[in-house]
């Protein structure tokens, strides 16, 4: 081998490597955002698995199995709340759910950050393919004994909607949709 092929060889490797390197930051942003648009639908399953089964939360009363769900609100854009709805309401309303006041209480039963600058960015009904922002809060939960879900925004059930779509976006722009049907049906895109 001479001196000129082993030249040309680590060229294309310097060459390569560069393209590799600078692509990554990109390509790390994707995996992440990926994984919270995962977790976000895995803790959707879990409501709607917990409210299903009749999982009993030990504030409620024994013979009444509640609602669980998930709490999303633009404004606190880094975390999200898995509740059970104690009183009935097809909403997280207690106190712990308010912004910035968080904690584990009542009716909150986990409070999600998100973490590595990735924040939920819009969350919109669509009829067809024509989107409609949705005011915050919004409530998504399930009831047993059925699997469909209930969506309330501002004290108002929501009806007349295709789906509504959480979009979560990292600081690179990518972004990530979580779709959610009033059939229970969860899909990320």
């Amino acid at each position: 081998m001479t001196y000129v092929e082993l030249i040309v060889v680590l060229g294309i490797f310097s060459v390569m490597l560069s393209i590799a390197i600078f692509n990554y930051k990109k390509f790390q942003a994707k995996v992440d955002i990926k994984n919270l648009a995962n977790d976000i639908a895995l803790k959707l399953v879990e409501a709607q698995k917990s409210s299903i089964s009749g999982k009993w939360n030990s504030g409620a009363l024994s013979s009444w199995k509640p609602a669980y769900g998930l709490y999303f609100n633009v404004a606190t854009s880094t975390k999200f709340v898995y509740f059970a709805d104690l009183d009935n309401l097809n909403d997280c309303n207690a106190p712990q759910c308010t912004p910035p006041n968080y904690s584990i209480d009542g009716e909150v039963l986990d409070i999600i950050n998100i973490t590595k600058g990735n924040t939920i960015s819009a969350i919109q009904s669509y009829v067809g393919a024509t989107p409609t922002t949705i005011a915050n809060p919004l409530s998504v939960s399930f009831k047993r004994p059925d699997s469909r879900a209930f969506f309330k925004s501002n004290g108002v059930l929501l009806t007349g909607f295709d789906y509504v779509q959480v979009t979560v976006t990292s600081p690179q722009t990518v972004t990530a949709r979580i779709k959610l049907y009033p059939s229970g049906r969860i899909q990320i895109n």
